[in-house]
């Protein structure tokens, strides 16, 4: 079953991960060289492949031999690093920001659906159940679709200030939820 709790949980467990707050800079300059990017877009892009990995990662996985514990314990250990990124303002994980593309590339995947937040999905799933985890999604596919609307608004009200406070704050967040799924499967 679900409890909405553990929904909470997995929401902000997502939030920290896919990072929107922390992405915003990078929005700014993607929607400056590329107009056409839509909210619409990028949110159903996202959600597709966030909803497509948590049904269908685990066979994917057992396909190329890889059992559920590993894959949490190797998702916490990316989680770890993302969390330190946010944390210590470095960039280990790395995207290229001057491919021409538009809403699904690079924004969809792998800015929001990336490795780190597919990771996160199945490595949630060794602690919650789809639907917990599926209600811990849309509330997150909700963010996107806002933030990629006002980049320009939240810039203005944040500033780059605030923006990093809330990275840093939500690194610790995610480097504390890495340690405890890394506990969970060890």
């Amino acid at each position: 079953m679900f409890n909405i709790q553990d929904s909470i949980t997995v929401a902000f467990t997502l939030f920290a991960v896919i990072d929107m707050l922390g992405s915003i800079p990078v929005l700014i300059s993607l929607k400056k060289k590329l107009p056409d990017i839509q909210a619409g877009k990028v949110t159903l892009a996202s959600g597709v492949l966030m909803v497509g990995f948590l049904f269908a990662g685990e066979y994917f996985l057992k396909y190329l031999g890889v059992d559920k514990s590993s894959f949490a314990i190797a998702g916490s250990i990316v989680m770890f690093i993302l969390g330190l990124e946010m944390v210590l303002g470095v960039d280990i994980f790395r995207t290229d920001p001057e491919v021409p593309s538009g809403s699904i590339v690079p924004i969809a995947f792998p800015l929001i659906a990336g490795s780190g937040t597919l990771t996160t999905i199945l490595s949630l799933k060794a602690i919650y159940s789809e639907w917990t985890i599926l209600l811990g999604i849309i509330p997150n596919l909700i963010v996107i679709f806002v933030l990629v609307n006002a980049t320009d608004f939240f810039e203005r009200k944040i500033g780059k200030a605030g923006l990093s406070a809330m990275r840093k704050f939500f690194g610790l967040i995610l480097l504390a939820i890495a340690v405890k799924i890394f506990k969970g499967n060890f």
